[in-house]
């Protein structure tokens, strides 16, 4: 299979596309070191008739956010019978839905924030409560739109703060420490520690040079190591997700409660992320990584 043709998908139309282009760079270098004839693929409207002239035998799918998240690209691959990376539709489609993705890992005893109803009107504000909380997009990645409100004299976000057609959520702000898990074929492979100098794991904390400083493994109590574990791999299962994926944490260091905040199905790949520091960790390398991943790619059954 080495030597085949393999399109690596970046870039499209939405708000981490940016990301994605930093992904598909590092990916597939490490694909065509692995000796794969790997090439970076920019998404627009047309690309499944790219996809069909470039005539690839598989896709890594460096895609972030909606579209390449959600469900929508997998579909379209399937349609076309090119075998991909990461997981497929309906994982994807169900991880992406923040709401759907709680109810369903609540199911497996996995703890979650709790949803706070909003009011939307020229400002956006819960229903009925005055603790710290956050507001976020249902749909979408990368710290894209996260809000949160943890000091009371901060006035109430303008809606016109996010796209007009997004649907927002509301959770309870958790003190804490950030963590998170990469599961790689069903297994967790270690647990991150993710602190910053900015006070939120934002987009520039999470890209940028120096914007974050990632303790691996975490100095944490061994119970909190195998829960965040334990947790994700049962998300994996219960998701039906494929490849790779990351589950991001909120511990409550002080009262020792552990929360998933969410299950991402195309994690970062760029020089900076977290998936590729773990692999490296258990012995992966980039590349091999990247290589495994293309071996295992397929379409849905």
């Amino acid at each position: 299979m080495m030597g085949e043709r393999v399109a690596v998908l970046m870039g499209g139309w939405t708000s981490e596309a940016a990301v994605s282009r930093v992904s598909a760079t590092f990916c597939a270098q490490a694909a065509r070191n692995a000796g794969w004839d790997a090439v970076e693929v920019e998404v627009d409207r047309d690309i499944a008739s790219t996809l069909r002239t470039l005539n690839p035998g598989r896709v890594f799918n460096a895609l972030h956010g909606q579209f390449g998240e959600d469900g929508n690209i997998q579909g379209l691959l399937n349609i076309l019978n090119i075998p991909y990376t990461h997981s497929g539709l309906m994982a994807s489609s169900i991880a992406m839905d923040k709401v759907l993705a709680k109810r369903m890992l609540a199911q497996v005893g996995i703890m979650l924030p709790a949803d706070i109803p909003l009011i939307e009107d020229s400002h956006v504000y819960p229903e009925d409560t005055d603790q710290p909380h956050v507001i976020k997009p249902r749909n979408d990645g990368s710290s894209f739109g996260v809000v949160i409100m943890n000091d009371k004299a901060k006035p109430a976000p303008a809606r016109s703060h996010w796209d007009a057609n997004a649907q927002l959520i509301c959770e309870p702000y958790i003190p804490g420490r950030e963590l998170s898990v990469a599961v790689l074929d069903g297994t967790a492979l270690c647990v991150t520690e993710i602190t910053s100098e900015r006070g939120f794991y934002d987009f520039d904390a999470k890209y940028g040079a120096g914007g974050s400083t990632h303790i691996l493994p975490a100095d944490i109590p061994e119970s909190v190591t195998l829960e965040a574990c334990d947790w994700a791999e049962r998300a994996y299962r219960h998701l039906g997700c494929r490849g790779i994926i990351r589950a991001d944490y909120r511990w409550n260091d002080k009262r020792d409660q552990l929360f998933m905040l969410e299950v991402n199905t195309q994690p970062g790949m760029t020089a900076t992320s977290l998936v590729p520091e773990q692999a490296r960790f258990v012995g992966l390398s980039g590349e091999e990584l990247v290589n495994h991943l293309l071996e295992m790619a397929q379409c849905d059954d």
